[in-house]
């Protein structure tokens, strides 16, 4: 009598789960050991800009409280990308003339690229908040990559009054659900 040698489907089945848990298991190790060695990616955080397209766009720039709030969530931004360990946060600091005299970084062609490469970063990040209305507001995240200049990532997040709260809270959402995720 001939015995049967063809494999069992259970038994490859759990052969496959038995690889898959093991690929799994690795990629895990290799992430840990690589944050452990520091090797994430640097990033340049720059501060949000305002786009006023409502009505009231005339007087861009000029209304105190959002001024504040670019501030308020362009430090949010860095405090939780850098609680997140997935990154390191470099300084923009040395660099804030030269930031300040390419106007906005929307419009630039891509010269925050430039300015994280010579910040010895591995990636940009630039973001915007657009103005509709009183009521309707939007918050753009780009990713852009240092060396190529190249958008890895575009993150939108729509938003509902203006107020330090909600822009907080699109902040927080984009950062979660898009950026880190």
């Amino acid at each position: 009598m001939r015995k049967d040698t063809r494999r069992r489907p259970s038994a490859h089945r759990l052969n496959i789960c038995v690889c898959l848990f093991a690929c799994v298991f690795l990629l895990q190790a290799y992430w840990t050991a690589a944050t452990a060695a520091g090797e994430v990616p640097r990033l340049a955080v720059f501060n949000f800009e305002l786009l006023d397209t409502s009505l009231e766009g005339e007087t861009a720039g000029k209304n105190e409280a959002e001024q504040t709030r670019l501030v308020l969530i362009s430090d949010l931004l860095r405090q939780m990308i850098t609680e997140s360990k997935r990154y390191e946060v470099v300084d923009i600091g040395p660099l804030s003339e030269r930031i300040a005299e390419a106007g906005y970084l929307r419009s630039c062609n891509g010269c925050d690229a430039r300015f994280a490469r010579d910040l010895g970063a591995d990636q940009s990040l630039t973001g915007v908040v657009q103005k509709v209305s009183n009521l309707i507001l939007n918050i753009n995240l780009y990713l852009r990559d240092a060396g190529s200049g190249d958008l890895l990532k575009v993150m939108s997040a729509d938003i509902r009054s203006n107020s330090d709260q909600s822009w907080s809270r699109g902040v927080s959402w984009l950062v979660r659900n898009r950026l880190l995720k």
